[in-house]
């Protein structure tokens, strides 16, 4: 009941919003809208947008692509299915409203859909909470003519003997008339939306009129009966068993809360029934799933069907816990590495100095949103996923303190920070951080994994921050074989990419084990024989490629042989140092120092290390370090 409570908590902080129409832009840069629903109000896609006058007169009528429309419904109409003809109180399908709608389709067994959905609205326009533009509408609706009158606006088409037509032959009839081209099957399938002409006014839509929002709850507030203790909030409340669905989109029948199976083991033996188990009133069950759903729609990450989503009780734009730093605040990388080659002979201020630079971007993301550190205000976390068409299940849940929160997001991107280069805004910028879930899922399992991978790493990474685990081994593993293969990836940005993730991963690892903090800086000073090793391969590396030149643009030896080299490196090193000798020659007095240089890193290893047991990943942070020190020190003489 925990994240049903936070979900409650969520909707009454940010009530006064209900109603209101927000827009978004995807990253395909198509406008979106979402809203949080008010309560006993759901969402469906119409076809038909129907205007009429306050006398109960149609005065246009027009198909109009597919909308999501805000409207009123019951709870036996929320879960209505199969043949249980349960209309909403105001828009629906065309069985619903239009009461010619048996002469246009020999329907028989449908002819009291019409009359259900009359006799409901009805009563809704007979109470004290009725409406004029839900009297109009009634008013129109009783008339019984309106497929005769879309049928006469050409809205709608009928064949030779007067019946709705199921389909569209374009080689016999031409194109398609605009019903045809909305509608995935027949014309029956047709949702109208209402709406009233009031000349010389502006009015609010009825699908987005908070007066007839507010009317229809209160109306709806008094059709509940049976009362009980809800298991949320602890009072006497009016209850429901019947769950809103459309959580992670309007088609989606997948249910938070469901409780009907009376007959097999989803409650039977343990209680004696259903509201024993879970007992939740219809006001939190209202809030807490359009809360959710407004969630979902404002800011949810969804990877095939799983929702990935956090968010704070008072401010929702909390940063999600998976992202990397730079897509919240952009990172002067110059000015980091000029101060962190400033302190390379101290590696305690190096650590610090990271620790600061993390801080001030957190403290930045806590300015933007407005967040203070001694705020009550609580994080919640939480994944869902549905294991059948109808049931969805509530894979994680953590509630934290916003300042723990944010110290765990500071400690992974401290202890898991590398260097790394992403693409913003058309331009490539390069910034020290740990890499996002997703970027991590396509380092161990790419370069282009399936959505069901990527979202089961996502999953599997959320406790390693949260409650503080280990990266699961074989993520770290496979991410290893990976920055160990560049002839896997067609572009080189790719295999850079997947080395400084694979580089974030080990190094979080060899830290989890309470080993010395590696760090992107070149540490001259380091003796282990993976690091070094390491460190011999990169420089074989950068002097063949400086050989080659920017004209021919071939892998070097070093990165052909090293997935050898990372499992059989003494005898991989004899073969890359032999193929390097035409390069030496070639480059001359630079040649020379390389040539220095590698064997000083060969003096430091011990006699012994000089074998072919298998490299660790460790191999990988001194290849990355010596490589980029050397092409630092590249850039600076060729500035000079």
């Amino acid at each position: 009941m925990s994240y049903l409570r936070a979900l409650y908590k969520t909707y009454e902080e940010h009530e006064h919003q209900a109603g209101d129409i927000f827009k978004k832009e995807t990253k395909d840069k198509k406008e979106i809208e979402y809203t949080l629903l008010p309560i006993s109000h759901t969402t469906q896609t119409a076809h038909i947008e129907m205007l009429i006058t306050l006398d109960g007169t149609l005065y246009d009528a027009k198909v109009i692509e597919k909308i999501n429309t805000i409207l009123p419904f019951t709870e036996s109409s929320g879960s209505r299915a199969g043949k249980n003809y349960v209309s909403h109180m105001l828009q629906d399908k065309l069985m619903y409203v239009a009461g010619d709608y048996v002469a246009y389709t020999q329907e028989e067994d449908k002819l009291d859909a019409h009359q259900f959905y009359l006799d409901q609205l009805g009563e809704w326009c007979d109470s004290p909470y009725s409406h004029p533009h839900v009297q109009a509408i009634y008013e129109y609706v009783k008339k019984g003519t309106l497929i005769q009158d879309l049928v006469e606006r050409s809205i709608l088409h009928v064949t030779e003997a007067g019946l709705l037509r199921s389909k569209w032959d374009t080689k016999q009839d031409g194109d398609k008339p605009l019903i045809f081209q909305m509608l995935a099957g027949a014309q029956e399938s047709a949702f109208i939306r209402f709406n009233v002409h009031v000349p010389g006014e502006v009015t609010d839509p009825v699908w987005n009129n908070k007066d007839i929002y507010n009317a229809y709850s209160q109306f709806y507030n008094t059709k509940l009966q049976e009362s009980d203790i809800c298991y949320v909030t602890g009072e006497k409340l009016p209850v429901t068993v019947r769950h809103p669905n459309k959580l992670r989109n309007s088609g989606d029948k997948a249910k938070l809360i469901s409780a009907n199976d009376s007959s097999g083991f989803t409650y039977r033996g343990r209680f004696k029934d259903s509201f024993e188990a879970a007992n939740i009133s219809y006001d939190v069950s209202q809030k807490a799933h359009n809360a959710l759903k407004w969630l979902i729609e404002r800011q949810g990450k969804q990877v095939d069907g799983r929702i990935f989503l956090v968010w704070g009780s008072k401010n929702p734009d909390i940063p999600y816990v998976a992202d990397d730093l730079s897509s919240e605040v952009f990172i002067d990388f110059n000015n980091i590495l000029a101060q962190r080659d400033a302190m390379l002979t101290k590696k305690a201020d190096a650590k610090t100095l990271l620790a600061e630079q993390h801080s001030q971007i957190i403290n930045g993301i806590k300015k933007n949103m407005n967040i203070q550190e001694h705020d009550d205000e609580k994080v919640y976390i939480l994944t869902l996923d549905a294991a059948t068409p109808g049931r969805l299940a509530v894979l994680y849940y953590r509630d934290l303190d916003i300042k723990e929160y944010f110290d765990k997001l500071l400690n992974w991107h401290k202890d898991c920070s590398w260097r790394h280069t992403r693409k913003k805004n058309e331009a490539w910028v390069q910034f020290f951080g740990s890499p996002s879930f997703y970027t991590i899922a396509h380092t161990a399992y790419g370069p282009r994994p399936s959505d069901k991978v990527v979202k089961g790493v996502m999953e599997r990474m959320l406790p390693c921050i949260l409650d503080g685990r280990k990266i699961p081994i074989d993520i770290v593993r496979s991410a290893i074989v990976r920055a160990s293969n560049p002839q896997f990836y067609d572009q080189t940005w790719e295999w850079e990419q997947v080395l400084g993730v694979a580089c974030s991963l080990v190094k979080k690892h060899y830290y989890d084990k309470d080993e010395e903090v590696y760090t992107v800086a070149l540490d001259t000073a380091n003796p282990e024989r993976d690091y070094l090793f390491g460190r011999l391969l990169a420089v074989a590396d950068v002097l063949e490629r400086n050989a080659l030149g920017k004209e021919e643009n071939r892998p070097t030896n070093a990165l052909r042989y090293m997935n050898a080299f990372s499992r059989h490196p003494a005898r991989t090193w004899s073969t890359i140092q032999r193929n390097l000798q035409p390069y030496q020659m070639k480059l001359r007095e630079k040649g020379i120092y390389y040539t220095k240089l590698i064997d000083e890193i060969g003096a430091q290893m011990d006699i012994n290390d000089f074998t072919d047991a298998p490299l660790t990943g460790k191999y990988l942070l001194g290849y990355y370090s010596q490589r980029q020190a050397l092409y630092s020190k590249k850039e600076k003489k060729e500035e000079e």
